[in-house]
């Protein structure tokens, strides 16, 4: 059996969504910056997936903006934002447990334009101190940037009361949410909720690889980090990736159609697994294991195994997972979030990340957790003490 538990690092795309990129790769291939035939058709495909996106958001079309994924919109949104906000304050603050798309930018701005940056503290199960954020703001913050869900232990941050924290102290001061791992999974709405910017992902929602979108609203002051034909109104310049865009908003409709089944489905395996593994003595579930955590990921540290062991393992078996974020590197370092939760000693290399998709099943599951009941302690008495 092959059994694919690595849907946080990227996801089988929809059949439909390979089939429609096929036919505007192959097909309706022109230039939307065209004037002729072909191009109006092309930039049908793009006007299509905003009002798609757009929709699902409650939303104007006319805010979203598509890129290549989800780092360059956290690098959008920080750099573009900052610099163009530099006026009313050099002050940015962020969670000390972001994806790298978001530390490292916000790093870059610290050591290379001067910034000032605070980085908030989480709790043992991975949330912000809100208490925190509240004594961070100041009258130099200009930009807040919280995710929707961590990466690695599926913490749900409380996005809506940050950001309604923030506006209540300065209403100017941007707030934004990585939510790669969010969207598709919830039901967000960004006017609702306070979110000025908003980063989603095709390739984590059954969509193409090399597309994803910034959402921005329409008050928000920013200035461009590329510069070129002056497309999608001088934000994001360069020839859209018609096939690309027409994927991502495909796989957003399709993946929000039963959402809450869906996720329920996830949630009933999620408990399953976490279930059977308490039967395995020294390992444990980092983060929620609630409704505050996400319904597709798990974070199993397994003591006495180190986490590159026991993925090759599972991998002989047909099970593939992933040992902390899988954006950053292949190579495997002890992680930043399990350092952030203060996890202890035997789990920072030992631990691993399990994550489901709609098309995960019971089955799956289950030949996850016998596998797992035979490999450990085999692999436990090899280990060097």
């Amino acid at each position: 059996m092959e059994v694919y538990l690595d849907n946080s690092a990227t996801t089988m795309c929809y059949p439909e969504v390979g089939e429609l990129v096929y036919k505007v790769m192959c097909r309706d291939y022109g230039n939307p910056s065209s004037m002729h035939r072909k191009g109006v058709q092309a930039e049908h495909y793009i006007r299509e997936s905003k009002e798609t996106i757009a929709k699902l958001l409650k939303v104007n079309a006319k805010e979203i903006f598509f890129t290549s994924g989800g780092t360059e919109s956290d690098n959008l949104a920080l750099i573009g934002c900052a610099r163009a906000n530099r006026r009313n304050g050099n002050h940015l603050i962020t969670s000390s447990i972001e994806h790298p798309a978001i530390l490292n930018t916000m790093r870059y701005l610290e050591e290379e334009e001067g910034f000032r940056v605070t980085y908030l503290p989480v709790d043992a199960k991975g949330k912000i101190k809100l208490e925190a954020l509240r004594e961070a703001l100041c009258p130099e913050t200009i930009l807040v940037s919280v995710m929707y869900v961590n990466n690695e232990v599926g913490t749900v941050q409380p996005v809506q009361e940050a950001a309604q924290i923030v506006k209540a102290y300065k209403p100017s001061i941007l707030f934004h949410t990585d939510a790669v791992q969010g969207y598709g999974k919830y039901r967000i709405w960004p006017k609702r909720m306070g979110i000025d910017l908003l980063t989603a992902s095709g390739h984590k929602i059954h969509g193409p690889k090399g597309i994803g979108f910034l959402y921005i609203d329409s008050k928000v002051k920013i200035r461009p980090v590329m510069f070129g034909g002056e497309q999608q109104q001088n934000i994001r310049s360069g020839t859209e990736n018609v096939p690309g865009i027409a994927g991502i908003g495909l796989a957003s409709r399709m993946i929000y159609q039963d959402l809450e089944i869906k996720t329920a489905l996830m949630r009933e395996l999620k408990s399953r697994f976490i279930e059977g593994i308490s039967g395995i003595e020294n390992t444990t579930v980092h983060g929620f294991t609630d409704e505050g955590s996400a319904p597709h990921i798990i974070s199993l540290g397994v003591a006495g195994v180190r986490s590159e062991v026991l993925l090759h393992a599972l991998e002989d078996k047909g099970i593939y997972v992933s040992s902390g974020s899988a954006c950053s590197s292949n190579h495997p370092a002890v992680s930043g979030v399990l350092k952030g939760i203060g996890a202890p000693r035997e789990y920072l290399d030992a631990t691993l990340r399990f994550s489901m998709s709609e098309f995960t099943t019971k089955e799956e599951i289950d030949y996850t957790l016998e596998t797992l009941y035979n490999c450990i302690p085999m692999l436990r008495r090899y280990t060097r003490h």
